[in-house]
């Protein structure tokens, strides 16, 4: 009964939260309300459109009745099944994209698009589609199928809602997703099963807490970044995303080591005399240690006339590059490794890095375990 409540409270809080980040208060939805297609009006449909496509033999006809007998299936998986029936097409459509070996699409397929198919058969196709792609990972195309229809063209508009809110969440497209996670838990209360509208809580309640270019943005930005290396998508998308993860790191590097110059700066000027210095508060110039022979110094030795530069390794300059593949291995077995070969697997991979960038990634990392 607890954790009933607790989720309850939590879908109230949600939705206040969204309403007041989109100005709907108290406002009246924007939509219709939604409904789930009942089992005999989706196969009244398809019925009549295997007649349309010549597929209504008897045998058909009865592989479609014992489809939609199965109430124990949810009616998205009965659409999928019975669009096989009629479309080879589809059938290919959507063995390719449940397939983990298949390329990932970089396109929307045309059958989605050509308006010589019937709505309700390319809607649900499209649906079962993205479904497909989500559990791969691939948002980008799944999501821009789910744009070319809306929740009310499916048998399962709360289905709909669900995944084009995942595709949104995962691509950080914040606005979107609040909007589409709101009308799931407002106008799809009824008909959205209780794991839906968790979910969609906890991704609202994630959302709430983004900030823009901060270290969690950083952090899912590179999420974001080994999500697409994952499905062969390493092209020049992914580059400029990486160029920008790499961009923000130094604005937040740069703005912390402003902070410690002016810390320091502030110290210099108002605390009290260095050790060894004149007993009349005279210091060296520009803050030196004094020179040979000097109480300041106990070994008698002058300072170096050119010290070491922080902006590069003893070994020569650094271009800040990464070993990809090894990288990417690092970060997915970095939970399971010991202490000791992650300091070791860390020195490996940035032992030809500037200051700069090793910091970068130590950081990171840092995160990712925390994480």
């Amino acid at each position: 009964m607890k954790r009933i409540l607790s989720i309850l409270t939590a879908l109230t809080l949600s939705v206040s939260i969204a309403g007041s980040a989109l100005g709907q208060d108290k406002k009246p939805a924007a939509f219709g309300s939604l409904e789930t297609m009942s089992a005999q009006t989706a196969k009244t449909k398809l019925a009549a459109w295997l007649k349309d496509v010549c597929k209504a033999d008897d045998a058909t006809l009865a592989k479609l009745n014992t489809i939609w007998k199965d109430e124990q299936r949810s009616a998205l998986d009965r659409m999928a099944d019975s669009l096989a029936l009629g479309d080879p097409v589809a059938a290919k459509l959507m063995a390719d994209a449940r397939d983990p070996s298949a390329p990932a699409p970089i396109v929307v397929a045309e059958v989605f698009k050509n308006e010589k198919r019937p709505a309700f058969i390319r809607a649900n196709l499209a649906l079962v589609y993205a479904r497909a792609l989500i559990n791969r990972r691939v948002y980008e195309e799944a999501l821009d199928t789910l744009r070319l229809f809306n929740a009310g063209d499916v048998v399962e508009p709360a289905s709909y809602l669900f995944n084009r809110a995942v595709c949104e969440h995962a691509l950080q497209r914040k606005p979107e997703a609040t909007k589409t996670i709101v009308r799931l838990l407002e106008e799809g209360s009824a008909i959205s099963p209780e794991r839906y509208k968790t979910v969609a809580t906890l991704m609202l309640l994630d959302m709430h807490t983004w900030k823009d270019k901060d270290l969690g943005d950083i952090a899912r930005k590179m999420d974001n970044i080994e999500r697409r290396l994952d499905i062969a998508r390493g092209g020049p998308e992914t580059q400029r995303q990486q160029r920008e993860v790499l961009n923000r790191l130094d604005e937040l590097i740069k703005k912390l080591e402003n902070a410690n110059k002016n810390k320091k700066g502030k110290g210099d000027g108002d605390g009290p005399p260095m050790p060894g210095g004149d007993p009349n508060g005279d210091q060296c110039p520009d803050g030196q240690k004094p020179g040979p022979g000097s109480p300041g110094d106990p070994n008698g030795m002058p300072p170096p006339s050119s010290p070491a530069q922080d902006s590069k390794l003893p070994s020569g300059q650094s271009n800040g590059n990464v070993d990809q593949a090894k990288f990417k291995k690092l970060v997915s077995e970095w939970g399971r490794m010991p202490p000791a070969e992650q300091r070791r697997a860390m020195q490996e991979l940035t032992q030809s890095m500037n200051p700069r960038h090793r910091e970068a990634i130590e950081n990171y990392f840092k995160n990712l375990g925390k994480k």
